[in-house]
This record gives C-alpha cells, structure tokens and sequence, in this order.
C-alpha cells in the first residue's frame, strides 16, 4: 500500500520568522504517523527551517535546483548544497516555472536525473492550462510532459519518484478539479506507469494531486483510489489548515 505524502510549497512568501513560526507549529502539532508529510520553504531560509524540523515527524524539501553538481552558475543551487541543508525532497517542473521561467521537459529531466543520483526524492510536477484542457488535450499534454520529463529513468529510479498532478488553471485560484477531474488523470498517469514500465513500479509510484487543496476538500479528493497525497501551495501557510489535510489523509 502506498503510503500518503502531503508536502506544502510555501513558494516566495514570508520573512525568516514567519517561516520558522510556521515551521514550528507544524512540527509542534505533526507527531509520527502513518502519513508523510514534508515542507518547502524558500530557499534562503532553509537552512533556518532545517533547525526546527530536524528529528522531527516533518522532512524538509527544496523548491528547485540546478542539474550540475558544481561550476560557475551564478545564482543556482546543487542537489548536494540541499543535501548539506538536511532536504530529503525537491520539487520540480512546478508549473510556474515551466510557464512563468520558460524550463522545459529537457530541463526539468536533467533536474530529475542529477535529484536521484544525489539521493534526493523529486516531486515532478505535470498539469494542463484551462485552454489545454477545453480544448481536450489534457491527456496528450500531461502524457508529452511525463515522457519528456522523466526520460530515461530506470525501474528502480521511477520507483523513487513522486508525481504531482497539479492542473495550473486549479493553482492559486480557488478553482479545484472535480474528484472525478482529478482521479481520472491520476489513473492515466498510473496506466502510463505501467506500459512503460511494469504494474509493480505502477503500484509504488505515489501521485500527489495539487490545486487549490483545502481541509475542506481534501478528505474528498484523498479518497480516491489513485490520489496519494496532496501538494499544497496557499493552504500550507497556515498551521491549522496544512495539519487540517494531513488529517483528512488520515
């Protein structure tokens, strides 16, 4: 059984003590359980943030990096500097980077390949705009960035990859996917998984739906047999809210 992973992106908000504030009432509230849970803040307060969720319930993760390990790249962050700062996890191919920073499926591939060599978990992102998806093509877009993004990855790879399915007209705008909306490109996901590897890496391999994710509409969402997990932007910037999901995961 796949176990539940509910990570926050806390993307480019908040001071250094608001993030540590946040970061404590999180892991103040978040004991062991059979949930994973894992927070991204930004990236110079990571190493603040690693101070308070270090020996605790709660992983810490990145919200990019760069695929060299080491040179003159003015302004980018390696898989090992984030492994220096405690980070199990890195988010990558979220949307608005893809939309808003213009990385591709190339990119994002090289950042998967350089995550896993280092010992680090990706969440790879993929999703469909609202003109992509009334135009019927979600299925082709998320299959195109699937392929492209996680290329050449062997069984064992694939197996410790996290996926989130995150529509981009459902991020930061209220607007949530359907469960129905939302299952049914996680079970094309999985079916992906299966024809290009095999139904064992298919049944290992957890999906995270991600989307305007709330207490209120998580429990409904989680349920379905092809949700995972949730990775929430807006919602995990509150403490109540964020173990509000965790709990509905439950």
């Amino acid at each position: 059984m796949r176990r539940p992973f509910i990570a926050g992106n806390w993307k480019m908000t908040q001071s250094r003590a608001e993030a540590v504030a946040l970061a404590q009432g999180i892991v103040s509230q978040q004991g062991k359980t059979e949930i994973e849970v894992a927070i991204a803040p930004p990236s110079v307060y990571l190493d603040a943030v690693s101070q308070v969720t270090k020996g605790s319930a709660v992983g810490l993760s990145a919200q990019n990096m760069y695929h060299e390990a080491n040179g003159a790249f003015t302004g980018e962050i390696s898989a090992s500097m984030l492994l220096d700062l405690s980070c199990k996890y890195v988010i990558l191919g979220h949307s608005e980077r893809r939309h808003i920073l213009g990385e591709t499926d190339a990119d994002v591939n090289r950042k998967v390949h350089a995550a896993l060599a280092a010992g680090l978990v990706p969440i790879v992102c993929v999703g469909e705009t609202l003109a992509e998806r009334e135009a019927g093509n979600t299925k082709s877009v998320v299959q195109q960035q699937f392929d492209g993004s996680l290329a050449g990855l062997s069984n064992e790879q694939m197996s410790d990859v996290v996926i989130a399915y995150e529509p981009v007209w459902a991020i930061g705008t209220g607007k949530v996917a359907t469960p129905d909306q939302a299952e049914e490109v996680h079970a094309d996901l999985r079916k992906l998984l299966e024809t290009r590897y095999n139904s064992n890496v298919a049944a290992a391999v957890r999906i995270q739906y991600g989307g305007s994710v709330k207490p209120d509409n998580a429990a409904e969402l989680l349920g379905q047999p092809n949700i995972d997990g949730a990775l929430v932007g807006g919602a995990s910037l509150k403490v109540d809210s964020f173990l509000g999901i965790i709990a509905a995961a439950k």
